[in-house]
């Protein structure tokens, strides 16, 4: 069971940041997921996913935001969010917070074992710490 927080006004805001840049950037079968991740310095850094005909070379979403934070010089970070946008077919019109996959999970936690991820937990929107998503991470530190 993960040990989860309720969220704070600055997390909805972080949530809407998300939707914002997928909402300006959808396009189907390019770009449906949004991401953004706010430093510990309130700094807001937003992207969205970059799909390609070979799935295994896509880019999360997580991994856009984070790196447009970094390149931008905020190394490092204190919450990060994805949101999908639904597509033309689906029955559904508005966006949802989707949880990392496990890449990003393993992402994130390589790049701040303190971040905190906003998801969806049994039909809440909560958040929790990065490490909690991922049990007996990999690592290559010798402890």
């Amino acid at each position: 069971m993960l040990s989860v927080r309720p969220l704070e006004e600055k997390d909805y805001a972080l949530i809407k940041e998300a939707e914002k840049v997928i909402e300006k950037n959808y396009r189907y079968g390019r770009h449906h997921i949004g991401s953004a991740v706010r430093t510990p310095s309130g700094n807001v850094y937003s992207a969205v996913h970059v799909e390609a005909n070979v799935g295994r070379i896509a880019v999360c979403g997580e991994a856009m935001a984070m790196g447009k934070s970094i390149s931008e010089g905020d190394h490092e970070f204190e919450t990060i969010v994805a949101v999908a946008h639904p597509h033309p077919h689906e029955d559904i019109d508005k966006c949802w917070v989707v949880s990392p996959c496990g890449m990003c999970r393993e992402l994130i936690s390589d790049y701040g074992k303190n971040t905190d991820v906003i998801l969806s937990y049994k039909n809440e929107l909560v958040k929790c710490n990065v490490m909690e998503l991922i049990p007996e991470k990999y690592t290559s530190d010798i402890e």
